[in-house]
């Protein structure tokens, strides 16, 4: 009787410590799966357009950076629609995501949707173009002034002082053609005459027909700047086809403009990095949700690419 009671409690004693030992191991794993930076994080990210390469690209560059941290990321496209995005960013919050990333069609417009997201208690991170209201966590974008002024003297350096030329102008109410004109007319202001300025929404075929009707009234256009590339290659199509020679400047460096570039048909880009631009948003979109701190604004580097 009294070895099998002392065999009972040596299987009882066995059993409680290979219990002590595997639940603290279970607990640990569980932990470390759920401390994992990114791991379960569940990020929203509305797109102005994806009918442009460099927000494709821009796209491309978060997701890569999300897999790679790990977290879930959801991309829509607001086709260039203010009101699209609005309702796209109030699904994401039916979703229940845990931050969302906004590209702004409009920075005005969009502020009733950041807003939304606020009073979610969502996180929201801008991207390229910032929004007018609403709380931010951050703003990762390039320097546009800095690149619309970089664009304008590289253009002056081309044309020469008091040329005449034109402007293309991005989608009225995005922060991104609002800062690159304002960089531009910085250097325009004091150095060139700009004959004619006229939106083109940021559109390919846009900036080909604005350019046309550009050049019936303003023959003497020696140089234009475009807010963005696709613009930019409309504009040097109606160009060509008109049989001017006309130096025209971009801004993105898509792979479109660069070959432009590099054929010798546009004359520069100013290259604002959209892979590296989304891959930064992601970053500090999982370092906000680990509880870390994030600048109010982190800058993107620029480079003008030119022939």
């Amino acid at each position: 009787m009294k070895k099998t009671f002392l065999l009972l409690v040596l299987i009882a004693m066995m059993i409680l410590a290979a219990c002590s030992m595997e639940a603290p191991g279970s607990e640990s794993e569980d932990a470390g799966s759920g401390s994992e930076s990114g791991g379960d994080y569940k990020i929203g990210f509305s797109v102005s357009t994806l009918n442009n390469p460099f927000f494709v690209t821009l796209s491309e560059g978060a997701e890569a950076k999300a897999k790679e941290l790990g977290a879930t990321i959801s991309v829509v496209d607001a086709q260039d629609d203010a009101a699209k995005q609005a309702s796209d960013v109030e699904d994401l919050i039916q979703q229940g995501v845990d931050l969302i990333m906004i590209n702004p069609v409009d920075s005005e417009a969009v502020t009733a949707a950041v807003e939304s997201a606020n009073s979610a208690n969502i996180p929201v991170i801008t991207v390229d173009r910032s929004a007018a209201g609403g709380e931010v966590v951050s703003h990762i974008a390039s320097d546009n002034v800095a690149g619309g002024e970089m664009a304008g003297e590289y253009l002056l350096e081309l044309v020469g002082d008091g040329a005449q030329v034109a402007e293309l102008e991005g989608v009225p109410g995005a922060s991104a053609a609002r800062e690159r004109g304002e960089g531009f007319n910085k250097v325009a202001a004091e150095s060139l005459e700009v004959a004619a300025k006229q939106t083109a929404n940021f559109d390919r075929a846009e900036g080909l027909t604005v350019m046309e009707n550009i050049l019936q009234g303003n023959p003497d256009i020696k140089g234009v700047f475009a807010h963005n590339d696709e613009m930019a290659l409309g504009a040097l199509e109606a160009i060509e086809a008109a049989g001017k020679e006309i130096t025209v400047v971009g801004f993105d460096a898509t792979d479109d403009a660069v070959k432009a570039v590099e054929e010798g048909r546009l004359a520069g880009t100013v290259a604002q990095k959209p892979e590296l631009i989304g891959q930064t948003a992601v970053e500090a979109a999982v370092k906000s949700l680990d509880g870390e701190e994030v600048e109010a604004s982190i800058p993107v580097e620029l480079e003008l690419i030119k022939q």
